[in-house]
């Protein structure tokens, strides 16, 4: 068991999250190949890394607040080639709609150990376990209290 490996691409897993939470796109499109698979249902795939990139920085841009919590990794190396399943916990919220999104999901997905050393996504993917959705109306207490993506928003018109 290459357990130096496993925690390479651990932490690759991690830094993925990371980057797509904070909206650093160029961090979250380094943790994949160029020619990246991205299955998100039938109804979502992606064939490079440039089309998946630029969908989620259009659709998850600083206009919607994203936590997506993956854990209980279940990675098998096989040289410089690597499969893994990932639990996901993910809530997005988007204050302009006033919806909040909460769901489960079991990431699929597998890994080269690239000529730079680097291990990187070749292909990810989840599939739902549940999803539900909520009008932030329905919680009359609800306050957003803090927003880092706020104060890069433009100012409604009038």
């Amino acid at each position: 068991m290459d357990l130096e490996a496993i925690k390479q691409i651990e932490q690759l897993k991690h830094r993925y999250s990371r980057a797509l939470d904070t909206k650093s796109w160029e961090e979250f499109a380094d943790t994949m190949v160029p020619e990246v698979k991205a299955t998100y249902s039938e109804y979502l795939t992606f064939d490079s890394r440039d089309s998946f990139v630029s969908f989620l920085e259009n659709t998850l841009g600083t206009h919607v607040i994203t936590e997506h919590q993956c854990g209980q990794p279940e990675i098998t190396v096989t040289g410089d080639t690597a499969v893994g399943v990932w639990f996901l916990a993910d809530t997005t919220l988007i204050p302009e709609d006033g919806m909040l999104l909460r769901g489960s999901a079991y990431y699929h997905d597998s890994y080269i150990r690239c000529p730079d050393g680097a291990w990187r996504i070749t292909s990810t993917g989840y599939e739902r376990t549940w999803e539900s959705v909520a009008a932030l109306s329905d919680f009359p207490s609800f306050r957003l209290t803090s927003n880092k993506w706020a104060m890069l928003q433009p100012p409604a018109s009038a």
